[in-house]
């Protein structure tokens, strides 16, 4: 029996095993310097379920981390090339990238930044945009969200739980400001891009066309 030609639909070999062995290597380095509440970070979350959805071929994961990631992954590497070039931060969020007291080459790491969104909108293209991309995103968020607050000081502020990245200010008790911040990324961030991605990228073709 003639096996069916390959699909589209499909990661390359080489990606999936990229996907891994970056794993193997961005975790203990990240972990022996930043310690493993550092992976509450969102962008870090979206590190690990990118690379997941890349070895699985999963629509699913890799729309609901394109719906996370290519926004906020496109203003941090906008306030590091403005950090850069003239010694400001538009937003802040890149502070550690030219901090020397942390391992040049492990700060380098972290222009998985740059390469996060280019990599997520080849995958859609690829396997397409599934319609349940943003509420599973939003689900994802909300454990994620409340654990940065229990595991994180005001010092760290993991995912600005404790004050929010433009005012410098909490919003409120700390469940006012969780929801705040859940509201923000949910409604400000993650729909705007689903809205654009769906209107983009065709869904799976073995995905329903949810909205």
């Amino acid at each position: 029996m003639v096996s069916p030609a390959p699909t589209r639909d499909r990661v390359p070999v080489w990606l999936r095993w990229s996907a891994l062995l970056w794993l193997f290597v961005w975790i203990p380095a990240y972990w022996h310097t930043w310690g493993a509440a550092n992976f509450l970070h969102l962008c870090d979350v979206a590190v690990v379920l990118t690379c997941v959805g890349l070895w699985s071929n999963n629509s699913l994961l890799l729309s609901s981390q394109a719906v996370s990631s290519v926004l906020i992954d496109t203003a941090w590497a906008s306030d590091a090339a403005w950090r850069f070039f003239t010694g400001r931060h538009l937003i802040g969020g890149t502070e550690y990238l030219f901090d020397a007291s942390f391992p040049l080459w492990v700060r380098l790491l972290s222009l998985f930044h740059v390469l996060m969104p280019f990599l997520l909108l080849w995958a859609l293209h690829q396997l397409g945009y599934d319609r349940r991309g943003w509420i599973t995103q939003c689900i994802i968020a909300i454990p994620v969200v409340v654990l940065s607050r229990l595991a994180s000081t005001p010092q760290t502020n993991i995912n600005y739980v404790f004050t929010d990245p433009f005012f410098h200010r909490a919003w409120g008790s700390a469940p006012l400001h969780l929801t705040a911040v859940l509201l923000f990324l949910m409604l400000v961030v993650y729909l705007p891009t689903h809205l654009l991605l769906a209107r983009v990228f065709p869904p799976p073709p073995d995905a329903a066309a949810i909205l």
